[in-house]
């Protein structure tokens, strides 16, 4: 399993990283599945999904492993408090960490998810931000390692030997 995001990415430089990591499913963990800006429209749902369509890599939203509204309204407020935009936070709130994984990870049932994925390739989970660390889905990452023992790498855009490193909250 790897995760990847959209920021840092051009489309066609995203789906040779997917390719590159043998992705055959990507997991959608975005509540709302689209990019504002033109440098990003390639993410939007519709274009996504065209996208992986030919470049034959299945997708599924899980928005039940998306953040509630509420819970990325607490994420803003800590950006704005610490003066850090969605596009270059580094971290991801304590408060955001404890009441996601209390409402969100802790009541989805990850073993249904697992047991249901395909074992011949790659599966991706994806959100926006570049780095893992300052979005949710290292926590769900750090959780199928801990509990699943699924490991877990991370494709970031750039050179590829540079850009995948090992998955999970310190």
């Amino acid at each position: 399993m790897v995760t990847i995001g959209v920021y840092g990415f051009a489309a066609d430089a995203f789906l040779e990283k997917l390719a590159d990591g043998d992705v055959g499913l990507l997991l959608d963990l975005r509540q709302r599945r689209g990019v504002r800006g033109p440098d990003y429209s390639w993410a939007n749902s519709a274009r996504l999904q065209r996208a992986l369509a030919e470049a034959d890599v299945g997708y599924r939203h899980v928005k039940e492993l998306a953040p509630t509204t509420e819970l990325r309204q607490l994420q803003y407020r800590e950006d704005d408090r610490l003066g850090v935009g969605k596009r270059n936070r580094v971290a991801l709130a304590p408060a955001y960490v404890e009441r996601y994984t209390r409402e969100v990870l802790d009541s989805f049932d990850l073993g249904a998810l697992v047991a249901e994925l395909p074992d011949d390739s790659t599966i991706a989970l994806l959100c926006v931000e570049r780095d893992p660390e300052a979005c949710h889905r290292s926590l769900v990452a750090a959780r199928l390692r801990a509990e699943y023992g699924v490991p877990v790498k991370d494709l970031r855009p750039g050179s590829l030997l540079g850009s995948i490193g090992e998955s999970g909250v310190e």
